[in-house]
């Protein structure tokens, strides 16, 4: 069953790690992909052949999610080739962490404008067109860093924490026109942003998990395309923590 089919979904910063696996699954489940990346054009490039091989419809599209004009211009694209947003996954990230007084402001800024702005600028595009047709998703990315304090991550614990203050005004405020609002917050995911963690410090983690592992990005997946169904349209304002339990 294509839950998703006729709609289209754009996910940011989707050329690997968790992005990757929600365009993947939102293509699975019928939908129109559009793949934003910042950097990794191989990567947004290989997955749009994937989706297509698969006799799904994907593009590719290089914008930074924390510039205005280029969000416009991913929109328009977007727009012109696959059609109105309907599912909106706000996934771009960026991560920079050290003790707070070794933190650099350009450092604590460049992640609240990827994580934060970037989710409101999107957003902000998205919402006319969603309002239009009575119907949309919004999906954004947090972390269990948003709930509970890590030493180091001022940063990133201060944007995913915005973002979900985002999320629960932006759900009472679009509530009436058939759009949700809601977060998930993954737990630890090996990808990318965490490769650069030592073995010691990454079987600390899995061992501080109730479930005791680290998790798939399929699973992460699966709980955005449940929220981006129809299905869904009475869930919104929700903060759905898929960690194994490690915010409990």
């Amino acid at each position: 069953m294509q839950a998703l089919k006729g709609r289209t979904a754009l996910v940011t910063g989707a050329a690997r790690g968790i992005g990757r696996a929600i365009a993947l699954r939102l293509a699975q489940d019928g939908a129109s992909v559009a793949v934003n990346y910042a950097t990794s054009v191989e990567g947004a490039e290989a997955l749009v052949s994937e989706i297509r091989g698969a006799g799904g419809r994907a593009v590719a599209v290089q914008a930074d999610v924390g510039d205005v004009t280029q969000v416009d211009a991913l929109f328009a694209h977007v727009e012109a080739h696959l059609g109105p947003v309907g599912v909106l996954v706000n996934n771009a990230g960026l991560h920079r962490g050290g003790r707070v007084e070794r933190l650099a402001p350009a450092d604590f800024e460049a992640v609240l404008r990827a994580s934060l702005v970037g989710s409101f600028l999107c957003t902000a595009r998205a919402v006319p067109q969603m309002k239009d047709h009575g119907w949309g998703r919004i999906v954004q990315i947090s972390s269990p860093a948003a709930l509970r304090g890590f030493a180091g991550d001022a940063a990133y614990g201060a944007a995913k924490a915005g973002q979900l203050g985002m999320t629960r005004c932006l759900a009472v405020e679009l509530a009436p026109h058939g759009i949700t609002v809601n977060a998930v917050l993954p737990g630890y995911v090996p990808t990318e942003m965490t490769s650069g963690l030592s073995d010691k410090s990454r079987t600390a983690i899995e061992t501080s998990i109730p479930c005791g592992r680290a998790a798939d990005p399929g699973e992460i997946a699966a709980a955005v395309s449940y929220l981006a169904r129809s299905e869904a349209g009475y869930v919104t304002g929700v903060t759905l923590p898929v960690d194994g339990g490690i915010v409990l």
